[in-house]
């Protein structure tokens, strides 16, 4: 059994970035899509949550219906990596998580349900996480669309991994998108 896969979510609408497509952005010369999937490949199988985009070596799926919400997203991409018995969630506006922040995350699952990464504000981080698959199974009601992450982890042992520098840094924003274009040098 595969010890560990990724699931990299792409959803969302990128509504305070003027409608734009995350994915697509760059950061440091790659796409977020790209960067994040370079990321991932180190650890396992790799699924993209998300269309497809040529070029990229990952497997691709969509939540049913589009648009139901991280919950099914995850789930889908979950329901690729059967042989896996830990599955990472990585969120493609995330790039200054690197391959040792995923690392540190799939360590610190212990006997646990999962780990997850924490910002220095204390805000945990269910979309840079590493999850024990069957526990994400279980925990999953029958209809998660509209479900949010934190509705469908709360009940798991989770364990927090501080983060280091600025690596919980998302892109929501066009500030946050120039100031982790700073941090990774363009």
């Amino acid at each position: 059994m595969v010890v560990a896969g990724v699931v990299v979510l792409t959803g969302g609408t990128g509504r305070r970035l003027g409608g734009a497509d995350k994915a697509g952005l760059a950061v440091g010369g790659s796409s977020l899509l790209s960067r994040a999937v370079t990321t991932a490949a180190p650890l396992g199988p790799v699924v993209v949550v998300g269309p497809p985009v040529d070029g990229v070596p990952a497997r691709f799926v969509r939540e049913d219906p589009p648009g139901a919400g991280p919950a099914a997203a995850l789930l889908a991409g979950v329901s690729l990596l059967s042989s896996c018995s830990l599955v990472v969630a990585l969120a493609v506006d995330m790039p200054l998580v690197s391959g040792a922040t995923l690392e540190r995350l799939v360590g610190a699952v212990g006997s646990g349900d999962g780990a997850l990464l924490v910002d220095g504000d204390g805000r945990e981080q269910y979309l840079c996480a590493a999850y024990c698959r069957q526990a994400l199974l279980s925990a999953a009601p029958a209809s998660v669309a509209g479900l949010s992450l934190r509705q469908l982890v709360g009940g798991l042992s989770l364990a927090r991994v501080p983060a280091l520098g600025d690596e919980a840094r998302d892109v929501d924003t066009p500030a946050d998108l120039d100031a982790v274009r700073r941090l990774a040098g363009g």
